[in-house]
């Protein structure tokens, strides 16, 4: 046996996680990339082998992210300099043509295996990177969410093996074309949730010999990794308030982990020196944006939160509220997931509610019979649907809708104040990315929605809608009111 040694550092989900925060009842600074590239500089400098890698959603989440289309993002990653990442459904925020600019941008491969151009079954991204490092060679095969395909839905030139099942060929297809290699150690670098991550390491055939799954998407915290077909798998929460570290001792001989330690580290100014560097150049971006965005928007007369997506919350209800009211229509779909602060006030400024709020999308309003409204909240309502990776609804004052989990039945639906009536008619809005995945989100074809009655585009941007309305009302609150009701 010829042990090396080989540190991992790994990262998900940052979403323009820039900026260091002092947590209620701490006492030292918690999170930002200033500290996370401290700590990142000081394992590098004391460890023999590291290696830093990104799976997935570097981008959205922060006002700057969003003034600078993710540019600010890939260049402030540049700083970090990580070895490898894999792409996540956030990168493709911005379109399709954007995402590969960004590409060309980054200094650092982004590796993704099953996302084709169809029409020439080409891979569209670089599908694996081979890193060596003091004699062994480590490959690393990005695999992404079937929920990227939702984010360019109307691009009919690409497609994805997005089934587990093909996922796991890709990798199979991959590892076999290395066989002749010396490949020491195999990483997939997921961005498919945690629970899927598991799905798809029962499916991996051992002699494809992969070793370890680094995921993200589902912003799962682990106590310890968990270990699937002999496949450990990790992941790092959400954020920059932590990063996770695998210590490897890799047998060269057998081409396996000999040993692993695996930690969740806290970064905070207790164990990491700030690098003031990235501090100076963040902040660069910051004062451009600062200037554009600190004025008040609306005062409201407390904090509103917004801690799940899967359940009404006072934000929503708000969100909702002022789209309804913008749009003039009878049941608003909100999308939870664009709602992208935890809380929010009391103060609103111009920078946080972007950043609050940074999908700015058109909305349109359809004519739907009762009985398409019943489907649809049957549909998003269902029990699989809140597992942490469904499109989940916040919606309207006047709607209240009532589901029973163990019977899968929506047992009660008002509109406009009243029990809906499945031969009536009712306007519904919600936003592009919705419409334009109205199968598989709303449980109707968008055929069906637009020829059930007259439809409209009745505003190009959900910004401008919330925007005003929060001007015109200064004082607002809002609260849980059963609008959305699980038995």
């Amino acid at each position: 046996m010829k042990p090396i040694p080989l540190t991992i550092l790994h990262s998900n989900d940052m979403h323009g996680d820039f900026l260091a925060e002092m947590s209620s009842g701490e006492t030292h600074l918690v999170g930002g990339l200033s500290l996370l590239s401290g700590y990142i500089n000081a394992v590098r400098e004391t460890e023999r082998n590291v290696l830093f890698v990104i799976a997935g959603d570097m981008l959205q989440g922060s006002i700057i992210d969003s003034e600078y289309r993710g540019v600010s993002t890939i260049e402030i990653m540049n700083y970090l300099a990580p070895d490898v990442v894999t792409l996540g459904n956030h990168e493709f925020d911005y379109g399709l043509p954007h995402m590969l600019f960004l590409e060309r941008v980054a200094n650092f491969p982004i590796v993704n295996a099953n996302l084709y151009i169809e029409k020439y079954n080409k891979r569209m991204m670089q599908p694996y990177h081979i890193i060596k490092k003091d004699g062994i060679e480590i490959l690393f095969i990005g695999i992404i969410t079937e929920k990227v395909m939702s984010s360019i839905a109307n691009d009919q030139q690409i497609a994805s093996f997005i089934t587990l099942e093909d996922a796991a060929a890709e990798v199979g297809h991959i590892t076999n074309a290395f066989k002749n290699d010396d490949i020491d150690l195999t990483v997939l670098l997921t961005h498919i949730g945690y629970e899927s991550d598991v799905e798809l390491a029962k499916l991996l055939r051992p002699e494809w010999g992969v070793d370890l799954i680094i995921g993200g998407h589902s912003h799962t915290v682990l106590d310890e990794p968990t270990v699937v077909n002999d496949v450990i798998i990790a992941q790092a929460g959400v954020g920059t308030d932590q990063i996770g570290r695998f210590d490897l001792i890799v047998d060269e001989e057998t081409n396996s982990i000999a040993e692993y330690r695996w930690e969740l580290v806290p970064i905070t100014t207790a164990i990491a020196q700030p690098d003031h560097g990235l501090e100076t150049f963040i902040g660069s971006f910051k004062e451009v944006v600062d200037r554009k965005y600190n004025s008040v928007v609306t005062r409201f007369t407390r904090k509103l939160e917004h801690p799940m997506r899967e359940v009404e919350t006072p934000l929503g209800n708000l969100v909702a509220d002022a789209m309804a009211d913008g749009t003039r229509t009878d049941v608003m779909l909100q999308g939870s997931g664009a709602i992208r602060f935890k809380q929010l006030g009391p103060l609103v400024t111009l920078g946080e509610l972007v950043a609050c709020f940074p999908f700015d999308e058109s909305v349109t309003r359809f004519t739907v019979s009762g009985a398409q409204l019943k489907r649809i909240f049957a549909h998003i309502m269902r029990p699989e649907n809140r597992d942490g990776e469904g499109e989940c609804y916040q919606v309207n004052h006047g709607v209240k809708a009532v589901y029973r989990d163990g019977e899968r039945k929506l047992e009660e639906l008002w509109a406009r104040g009243a029990p809906v009536v499945d031969d009536a008619t009712y306007t519904l809005a919600t936003s592009a990315y919705h419409e334009k995945n109205a199968s598989a989100f709303l449980g109707v074809p968008i055929e069906e929605l637009r020829a059930s009655g007259p439809h409209k585009m009745v505003t190009t941007s959900m910004r401008d809608v919330l925007l005003e309305y929060l001007r015109a009302h200064q004082g607002l609150d809002a609260s849980v009111e059963g609008r959305l009701v699980y038995l």
